[in-house]
């Protein structure tokens, strides 16, 4: 199984410290390298590290790189300031969503596009497709970063400590170039945090410079439990060309006051109707854990299927993100989750199992 993934920048120091290795996104990861509870509240507790190699990166330049970036992106790069980051979705005509992304501004001319490790290939071809007319250039520049994930309440101190970044000018969401180098304060956790994009060398530098300080190496398990705690949608999950950002409530990430943009009509006229599916949180009575793809009902009746499920660690809770008929979706509304050949009563509540932790 292993031959047909790729490997990242990092994979012979996973196996060598022991990881539970599995495939991820076509790629071989990481999942966990002691146990997911240890990795998740290091993260929540002090400061844990992703080897986030995976994800892919495209660099769109050229006089026409904002208009482009405009075109295919729902949030509006129009304004935004260089050193800042926004993120967004790109969409279908229909709303369906091809992935959901982060978006470097350089310079009104230079934009560096963050996308899911399982969607490079379709996106790149989609992205390739969408800039026939436009004058930019696009290069797929996937091969030529690492990245790591420093994530957790002491990040900004290992960063200055360990790494020699300091990162105190640094607000939500905004990064800088050192030379070959971007950082950004960002994550998928919930919690304070940096993204450093680097070639694989300076990764790997890096990656022994946190080791040998005794920083928690984490895995893709973690990663999971602590960003769905948070709410924070996983493409495949509650994201996907049939979900979408109107139905996932991720609306705000959507301008719809922009000129135009892929997918605008569909998800405008969504608003406006209001859509038939709802993506909700739930919360069961019970310890028993809801899983992807698990049914649920309402007065015996299917209205829709578990995204993501797990019994929180940051809050000791059996919890479901779920897909659901927008008319039970009201907070409070009672529902029912089929978990194998039981149901288990459960209650609609707020995506946010916890509260995010994030620097202003």
């Amino acid at each position: 199984m292993e031959q047909d993934n790729k490997k990242t920048c990092l994979y012979d120091k996973h196996v060598a410290q022991g990881a539970l290795m599995s495939p991820f996104g076509g790629f071989i990861m990481p999942i966990q390298y002691t146990n997911i509870v240890d990795e998740h509240q290091a993260v929540r507790q002090a400061c844990g590290v992703f080897d986030v190699s995976h994800m892919g990166e495209v660099l769109v330049s050229g006089a026409q790189a904002e208009r482009y970036v405009n075109h295919i992106f729902t949030n509006d790069v129009t304004d935004m300031p260089a050193g800042k980051i926004l993120y967004g979705m790109m969409c279908y005509d229909n709303g369906g969503v091809v992935d959901d992304l982060l978006v470097y501004k350089m310079s009104s001319d230079r934009f560096f596009l963050v996308i899911n490790a399982a969607n490079i290939d379709k996106d790149w071809a989609w992205m390739q497709e969408q800039a026939a007319g436009y004058d930019i250039t696009l290069e797929h520049q996937s091969e030529q970063y690492g990245e790591l994930a420093i994530q957790g309440p002491q990040a900004e101190g290992v960063m200055k400590e360990v790494l020699g970044i300091s990162c105190q000018e640094l607000s939500f969401y905004t990064f800088k170039q050192l030379g070959d180098v971007i950082v950004s304060r960002t994550g998928y956790t919930g919690e304070d945090g940096f993204e450093v994009y680097a070639t694989p060398n300076y990764i790997n530098e890096c990656w022994d410079k946190l080791m040998a300080a005794g920083v928690k190496p984490c895995g893709l398990g973690c990663r999971d439990t602590l960003r769905f705690e948070v709410g924070l949608p996983l493409y495949g999950d509650e994201l996907s060309a049939d979900i979408t950002p109107i139905m996932a409530g991720l609306g705000i990430f959507v301008k719809l006051d922009k000129q135009e943009f892929i997918g605008r009509e569909a998800l405008a006229r969504q608003k406006a109707e209001g859509p038939q599916k709802k993506l909700v949180g739930i919360e069961l009575q019970d310890k028993a854990i809801p899983r992807h793809g698990y049914a649920v009902l309402k007065d015996g009746k299917v209205i829709g299927e578990v995204t993501t499920g797990y019994h929180t660690i940051s809050t000791d809770k059996s919890v479901c993100m779920a897909l659901i008929d927008a008319s039970c979706a009201a907070l409070g509304t009672e529902v029912d989750i089929q978990i194998r050949k039981k149901t288990f009563p459960g209650t609609v509540v707020k995506k946010q199992f916890y509260s995010k932790n994030y620097k202003k």
